[in-house]
């Protein structure tokens, strides 16, 4: 039997279970691992930060459903991974990460950098587990590959520096599967949930990520019961497109029409919908239920009948289950609200006074002037906002944001990996001011990998998002002024073709000269300061804090912000 090295036998296996690119920054106990991947099929991206490497893995991972990977050397290494494999592993998004450790002899020593790995990402991972043996190699890295595959979420590879190097026999072939099995509720179970939606009268549908691959199920269901369609942020993707039956989202960043769908409803079917808020639940409504993984189900609010199963093919077995809904009118009512809510979005999309730029604006024209099938990233805040609600969906876009883990600074690195997955795809990260100053440096990355991605700056000066929570709770702001750097010309230093707006009259035609360029462009642009993001449902708390703040902003000799805050958002 033939010797390999452990290195060798975890690239190749990774390469068998789909891996075409580990993301990662080399170093003494990885030396072993990126020496086999020279000589695998599989391509080393050189990043500046581990973090960043994490979260471009985690982008391609979750754009393509392909495992990805991502490496690090001992200690801090291997530890710098933690926040960007949460964030893929809370996508959902398919990531192993080879982690290796300082020799075995010196494990549990205290030996410099020494860092129990396990301990950490047992965590944010569906499997974690050391290489304690060479002839664990190929078994261990097959279950952390079919993990990663069949759970969706990252996986975590321990491996001594020492481990990697040695020889050992073949063994065994151990290798991932990804089986497809076909899951729905019983018949008894869809006969229940089908009597409730046919007593229902103000029936709606919310549709969550789960709802992937089920879009044209929606709809018929949707028009046999006459039902609005509500969705989270993270089914905008599935759910929007040619769906005429769409009322859009709810929730915190959500908008009036779907807020009012699910609001006004006796009946509530989710659909692969794990929604966390459940303050955005109706509070006298029949609840049901479908969802791929058990443990999801009653967990946000309770509900009242709970069945396990794919959305697609349990839809398929409903629909014939079902009757033909004769009145329209609660449908008709939430699709004119719908228009109402469609309409005050678009006459967000302007140009302010003096040629102040509003952040709607500069999504739309974003919006207008990108591909019909780009990949669109928004850092976690008000850009993610402005994605969710003025860029247009079609069946061929993208959408990726930290929804889930909310973390700042993943448009960018996740942007990369997107990229390099998919390098005929225009990929856009819309980024905020303090996101893309946190992981800065992996601008470098685009350039040194020639990865040519677009990058959109929202430059508002602050910690846009977290001081519009502070003024919420009728707080002053605090602590959230950035003094930022020119990043057109940061880029420009960094071999990035950069452009600088910080008016409206030229804003479309940078635009489109920076989306028009061959390789990784930037265009940093001044946006309003004082622009809200407004809820689909304006508490009277949130109207009384508001006002606090404002009487504490003039108190303060602040009361030029006050009245840059009333023009922007209610009299420009």
């Amino acid at each position: 039997m033939s010797r390999k090295k452990v290195a060798d036998i975890i690239i190749e296996t990774l390469a068998e279970a789909g891996v075409q690119r580990c993301y990662g920054i080399v170093g003494d106990t990885l030396n072993h691992i990126t020496d086999a991947i020279r000589r695998s099929p599989i391509a080393w991206v050189h990043m500046r930060h581990e973090e960043a490497g994490a979260m471009a893995a985690g982008g391609e991972a979750l754009i393509t459903g392909r495992l990805t990977a991502c490496a690090g050397t001992c200690g801090p290494g291997s530890l710098h991974f933690v926040n960007g494999l949460f964030e893929a592993h809370r996508n959902r998004a398919p990531v192993v990460l080879i982690a290796t450790q300082v020799a075995t002899a010196e494990m549990g020593m205290d030996f410099p950098q020494e860092v129990d790995l396990k301990a950490i990402y047992d965590t944010c991972s569906h499997f974690c587990s050391y290489i304690h043996h060479p002839a664990q190699a190929r078994r261990v890295t097959a279950q952390a590959a079919q993990a990663a595959l069949n759970r969706r979420g990252a996986a975590v590879i321990i491996v001594p520096g020492d481990i990697s190097s040695a020889e050992v026999d073949e063994g065994l072939p151990f290798r991932p599967h990804q089986p497809q099995p076909v899951l729905r509720p019983s018949d008894a179970e869809l006969d229940a949930i089908a009597e409730r939606l046919n007593a229902g009268k103000r029936v709606t549908i919310y549709c969550g990520s789960g709802c992937e691959g089920a879009h044209d199920e929606v709809v018929a269901l949707a028009e046999k019961i006459q039902a609005p369609v509500a969705h989270t942020s993270r089914a905008k993707d599935f759910i929007e497109p040619d769906n005429p039956y769409n009322v859009g989202m709810t929730g915190i960043i959500g908008e009036p029409s779907g807020f009012r769908a699910i609001d006004a409803c006796d009946t509530l079917l989710l659909l692969g919908a794990d929604f966390a808020w459940s303050q955005f639940y109706p509070h006298e409504a029949t609840l049901i239920q479908v969802d791929s993984d058990a443990t999801h189900l009653g967990r946000r609010h309770p509900v009242d009948l709970a069945v396990v199963g794919h959305v697609r093919e349990t839809l398929q077995a409903l629909l014939p289950r079902l009757h033909p809904r004769e009145d329209h009118a609660f449908l008709r009512n939430s699709l004119r609200l719908r228009a109402d809510t469609r309409g005050r979005e678009r006459g967000e999309e302007h140009a302010g006074h003096d040629g102040l730029v509003h952040p709607q604006y500069l999504t739309a024209l974003i919006d207008r002037h990108a591909d019909d099938d780009a990949v669109f990233t928004a850092d976690g805040g008000s850009p993610m906002v402005w994605l969710l609600r003025h860029v247009r969906s079609n069946g061929r876009r993208r959408t990726l944001t930290s929804l889930v883990h909310g973390t700042m600074a993943n448009a960018m690195p996740s942007a990369l990996g997107i990229k390099k997955a998919l390098p005929q795809r225009q990929v856009i990260a819309l980024c905020g001011d303090g996101g893309l100053a946190m992981l800065l440096g992996d601008l470098l990355t685009a350039v040194q990998e020639d990865i040519p991605i677009k990058v959109v700056v929202y430059n508002n000066g602050s910690l846009g998002f977290v001081e519009m929570e502070q003024k919420v709770e009728g707080l002053l702001d605090a602590y959230t002024d950035l003094k930022n750097p020119d990043f057109a010309r940061l880029a420009d230093a960094m071999g990035i073709y950069g452009r600088r707006v910080e008016g409206a009259d030229t804003l479309e035609e940078a635009i489109q000269d920076v989306l028009s360029r061959p390789g990784p462009a930037l265009i940093d642009v001044r946006v309003n300061r004082y622009e809200l993001v407004m809820p689909p449902k304006i508490e009277p708390g949130q109207v009384l804090h508001t006002a606090l703040y404002s009487a504490k902003a003039v108190l303060s000799g602040r009361g030029d912000e006050v009245g840059e805050l009333l023009r922007s958002n209610f009299l420009d």
